[in-house]
């Protein structure tokens, strides 16, 4: 049994032999960002002050060399070794209450909508009570008995009063959920779906500019966030960048131009990076930001899509002046099922 100290505020949580510091501070009802679970995202680094821990496997984009000997560390797979272990990072009262978990709940399948030629979006309604979540969070879906593992998609819009899901679905080659989502899976079809998990929800309180960066079906998080931000309301700027490859890519541009014309503080701008059109920019986002935001040190940061896409969007706004506390991520790679988080972190149901 080792004990976790966190810096500044002197709290304590004791971690089993062999537990993650994540799974000890989930279970002690700490919100810890994190979405991979798995070494491969960076969302849950955070700063190890004193003491020894097993850091495990993780990947490089996630931990670099450099954050590693800054004493920097992935939570969700590092063990400590040490008696004691003290790491920088708030309290509870700081962290938001999530819904709790459910596990298997019957969704059917009203619709499939091709959205390019990669990427399908899935209509879900429920069949009993509906899943309540913060827009910006994911549920997993997945069907193990037809080979199809659960696998994590964002939720694409803020919550409806029918309960309604959407799901963005990329088909990743080889992929056996995406290929049965794509191939096999049909409209009346029922489904089970477990969640809400995440804690790509950005914090409520902060009441400043925004951008969100986006690419492939990473836009359905920020669509979500987007959705409820402008529904209640939300009055600073806010500028979303849509990354593709070709306009053959683009989808979802009939909500955004609605978006557009209804609140004179979002805009929307497309970027390609396989050709070239008018009315739209041109390069990778990383490359074309500095000409458009030179400042973004009172900006709060959303970006969503592929790993490689989200560390280098990440990257370029640091560059650029964004907080850490700021910068909000979510990376699209394999992930455990999470863990649901103790009562008394969870906000009440029913």
């Amino acid at each position: 049994m080792s004990r976790i100290r966190l810096h500044p505020s002197g709290r304590t949580v004791e971690c089993r032999d062999g537990e993650t510091v994540l799974s000890a501070l989930e279970q002690a009802g700490y919100a810890l960002p994190n979405n991979c679970r798995a070494g491969a995202c960076g969302e849950c680094k955070v700063k190890v002050l004193n003491g020894r821990f097993d850091q495990g496997m993780v990947l490089d984009m996630a931990l670099s060399q450099a954050e590693r000997k800054d004493g920097y560390g992935l939570m969700c797979m590092a063990k400590p070794i040490s008696d004691e272990l003290v790491i920088e990072y708030g309290t509870a009262d700081a962290q938001p209450k999530l819904f709790p978990p459910r596990e298997n709940v019957p969704f059917i399948v009203t619709d499939r909508i091709p959205r390019t030629p990669r990427i399908v979006e899935l209509r879900l309604r429920p069949l009993g009570q509906p899943l309540r979540y913060w827009p910006g969070q994911y549920v997993m879906l997945g069907d193990t008995a037809a080979g199809a593992p659960p696998r994590c998609y964002s939720i694409a819009h803020a919550p409806r009063p029918d309960g309604e899901i959407a799901l963005q679905v990329t088909r990743v080659e080889g992929g056996p959920t995406s290929g049965w989502i794509h191939e096999r899976l049909a409209v009346g079809d029922m489904v089970r779906l477990s969640g809400p998990y995440g804690t790509f929800i950005g914090d409520p309180s902060v009441d400043s500019p925004v951008l969100c960066m986006a690419a492939g079906s990473g836009i359905a998080p920020i669509l979500a966030l987007t959705d409820a931000a402008l529904r209640r309301g939300y009055r600073p700027p806010v500028t979303l960048l849509v990354s593709a490859r070709t306009r053959t890519d683009l989808y979802e541009l009939g909500l955004l131009g609605y978006w557009q014309a209804k609140y004179r503080n979002f805009k929307v701008k497309v970027t390609l990076t396989r050709e070239e059109a008018a009315g739209h920019l041109s390069g990778r986002i990383p490359a074309i930001l500095p000409g458009l935001f030179p400042d973004l040190s009172e900006h709060a940061v959303f970006t969503a899509g592929s790993p490689a896409f989200v560390e280098a969007c990440v990257a370029a706004a640091r560059a650029l002046g964004a907080r850490d506390g700021r910068i909000h991520s979510e990376g699209y790679v394999s992930q455990h099922i999470p863990e649901t988080l103790p009562a008394d972190r969870l906000l009440a149901v029913g």
